[in-house]
């Protein structure tokens, strides 16, 4: 199944993606562009890997970690499918991060890798933006970097874990203004997915809702406002997110 949130009718709703159309519980179809779509998944925690491709870590200079290098992403950073992403004030270097994003289905501790994938509900494309402004040594992990509002777009659809099978071979991409700046494959991750489901879940309990993010290729580059971002995942679709220049509070 393909499942969406969103806003329509003064409401928040949600519906099953079927033929191209938002069908809702009570079987009214909504098209796509009738509504303001939301994340998929109101997560409670939101845990991201870094440099868990080893292109990534290469073009940034860095080595691989050992073992997952892990940083919290604060919930108050998640916005939807078209909603825009805020260029904060005064940074000069922000960029796009595609990733693969696994939703946790149900409570999961101490499982192995083997057991990992069926405790995971479906799977999201995420833009994990980062502002590489706040990332030194001084700010890891890199909380703020990754942390302003806006700075986790996820979406739009979640794709439930039958419809997608395999994790391990799903092709990513990255367009900039339509044109391609970014490409990758799952099955170059470091550390897989089950892999990373078992880590994790050694120490903390995972819950239903939990979104993990499993890290981006090669092929970052910088983003200004006006840019419209399209991240791309085999079987998840497209999620699209414009640049704007950061509202003012006053």
């Amino acid at each position: 199944m393909r499942l969406a949130r969103f806003f329509a009718e003064g409401r928040i709703q949600s519906a099953q993606v079927i033929d191209n159309e938002l069908v809702t519980p009570d079987h009214r179809r909504l098209k796509w562009d009738q509504v303001h779509w939301l994340a998929p998944v109101e997560p409670r925690n939101i845990i991201g890997l870094a440099l868990n491709y080893g292109g990534h870590a290469a073009e940034l200079g860095l080595e691989e970690p050992p073992e997952p290098a892990l940083f919290f992403k604060p919930t108050s950073s998640v916005t939807g499918h078209q909603s825009p992403v805020q260029y904060p004030a005064g940074a000069t270097h922000c960029h796009y991060e595609t990733e693969v994003a696994v939703v946790i289905g149900r409570e999961c501790r101490r499982v192995s890798p083997e057991q990992a994938l069926e405790f995971v509900l479906g799977y999201t494309i995420v833009n994990d933006f980062t502002c590489r402004d706040f990332i030194r040594n001084t700010f890891r992990p890199p909380v703020r970097a990754k942390g302003f509002d806006t700075f986790c777009p996820l979406g739009p659809v979640l794709v439930t874990a039958d419809e997608v099978g395999d994790p391990g071979h799903l092709t990513i991409a990255t367009r900039v203004n339509g044109v391609v700046r970014q490409q990758g494959n799952t099955e170059h991750l470091i550390h897989s997915i089950p892999d990373i489901i078992a880590y994790l879940s050694a120490f903390m309990t995972l819950a239903p809702g939990d979104v993990i993010l499993t890290g981006t290729p090669d092929g970052i580059s910088p983003v200004v406002p006006g840019d419209l971002m399209e991240c791309t995942v085999e079987k998840l679709g497209v999620l699209t997110n414009l640049v704007v220049k950061e509202e003012s509070d006053s």
